[in-house]
């Protein structure tokens, strides 16, 4: 990585020039520098100037906004949040000592995160007549259904934060959501297997009341685990943010046009659930469990590498990261904590996921494509191992990532720049023609 910021200059400005072949028509287009990584092409009048757009379809090579929340580098397996290590937040911080970080851009002070805290934690409870909504749904509803819903429904509760114009509006908004999230999980968990509420408690930890509200009941106490805890912030401080995925790219979409807060999130949400963005560590447990057995291994990696073959080996690869994702290290190391912790010895899954992934990093089909572990790979075990039931994994995914959404849509509201979101399309239907009358149509 290149500790060395360029800084952009009339001597140091770059630019790309543009011909159209067969004409004497061209542009130039300047090129605008990142504090660090690759510099991209300013194409805002590339329509105005020569009549055509660009084509770049899950826009992979295009940058949509600008941003000082996160850094990913990965062709080096770096993480960067607001400049930080992900691996020095995971090993130190609290969550919301990361969602204060991603939100203002700079740690707090012990006095900004007392007051940050409070203001989170006195925001936990939900509107009591939300209650009512989750009786609504069928009891075998998926929790990320009853997330999107009762998320939604929120806006129809909260009418004093709407106004996204209004700093202080926003800023309630956020602590509402970063602190009603996880209530609202929790909860969509006790109502799909028939337990009563927990209300949360403003005496525990972000990550400690998450637990408590998902395993307390009335007719006994319950004491946080405090590893299980550390491992539960960790979970949430490695999902926090993770620059512009499909989730985010829909809030800070549904968020261009002015839509509440409430709604943006819930539509980040929506997205999240898709298999090919939130689910999947699921993925990763069904893969080992097909598995089965270490022995099993070799057989299945032959079929990951054929081209006929349906089987794909989940949990390796990313779509930015071509080397190890920093933050499976951390989780691998937080998954031996927790087996550890709950005594279990023989955990035949970690052990064809430690095989796996033994085989995979030294194998040259791998290799060659920078397969490498990513985050889901060893956290649906920890997630497991805790006894969270695999429809909860996205759920807890989203109640992680609601901070970084937070953060996304306050930067895209609070820059001037941004406008509402129209992607171009490239046309290829049917030219103009007339209207045919039933009788006439073959």
């Amino acid at each position: 990585m290149n500790d060395t910021a360029p800084v952009a200059s009339a001597a140091t400005a770059q630019s790309i020039t543009i011909t159209l072949d067969g004409t004497n028509r061209s542009m130039t287009i300047p090129l605008i520098p990142g504090t660090i990584g690759p510099s991209v092409a300013d194409i805002r009048k590339l329509y105005g100037e020569l009549g055509i757009f660009t084509y770049d379809p899950g826009y992979g090579g295009t940058a949509a906004c600008e941003s000082k929340i996160t850094y990913i580098d990965g062709d080096e397996g770096i993480l960067l949040h607001r400049g930080y290590p992900i691996e020095q937040l995971a090993e130190h911080s609290s969550f919301l000592e990361v969602a204060y970080l991603l939100m203002h851009g700079e740690l707090p002070s012990q006095a900004e995160l007392t007051e940050f805290t409070y203001n989170v934690s006195h925001h936990t409870m939900i509107h009591e007549q939300l209650r009512r909504v989750f009786e609504g749904f069928r009891r075998d509803a998926h929790p990320m259904a009853v997330m999107t819903g009762m998320v939604g429904a929120m806006s129809a509760f909260y009418h004093d934060s709407l106004d996204i114009n209004d700093p202080r509006q926003r800023e309630i908004s956020a602590f509402r959501l970063i602190a009603k999230v996880p209530t609202i999980a929790a909860w969509a968990y006790k109502y799909s297997v028939g337990q009563p509420f927990t209300y949360p408690r403003n005496d525990l930890s972000y990550a400690e009341n998450f637990l408590y509200m998902m395993n307390a009941v009335p007719v006994e106490p319950y004491k946080v685990n405090p590893v299980l805890a550390q491992a539960m912030n960790r979970i949430f401080i490695l999902h926090a943010d993770h620059e512009q995925n499909a989730s985010t790219s829909t809030v800070r979409l549904s968020g261009s046009t002015g839509a509440n807060p409430f709604a943006c999130i819930a539509a980040g949400i929506a997205s999240l659930w898709g298999p090919a963005h939130g689910g999947a560590n699921e993925a990763v447990l069904k893969m080992l469990a097909e598995i089965g057995h270490v022995r099993n291994i070799p057989e299945y990696v032959e079929k990951a590498k054929d081209p006929k073959s349906n089987f794909r080996l989940m949990g390796f690869g990313h779509r930015v990261y071509k080397n190890y994702d920093p933050r499976a290290k951390i989780m691998q190391r937080t998954c031996r904590e927790v087996l550890d912790e709950l005594n279990i010895k023989d955990e035949p899954l970690l052990d064809l996921a430690m095989e796996l992934e033994k085989i995979a990093l030294h194998d040259d089909y791998f290799v060659k494509r920078k397969l490498y572990p990513n985050v889901d790979f060893y956290s649906g075990i920890i997630l497991k191992a805790m006894g969270i039931p695999t429809s909860m994994f996205t759920v807890l995914f989203a109640v992680a990532r609601t901070v970084g959404w937070i953060s996304q849509w306050k930067e895209m509201i609070e820059d001037p720049s941004q406008r509402i979101g129209r992607p171009r399309q490239v046309y290829k239907g049917a030219t103009q023609r007339d209207y045919v009358p039933m009788a006439g149509r073959g």
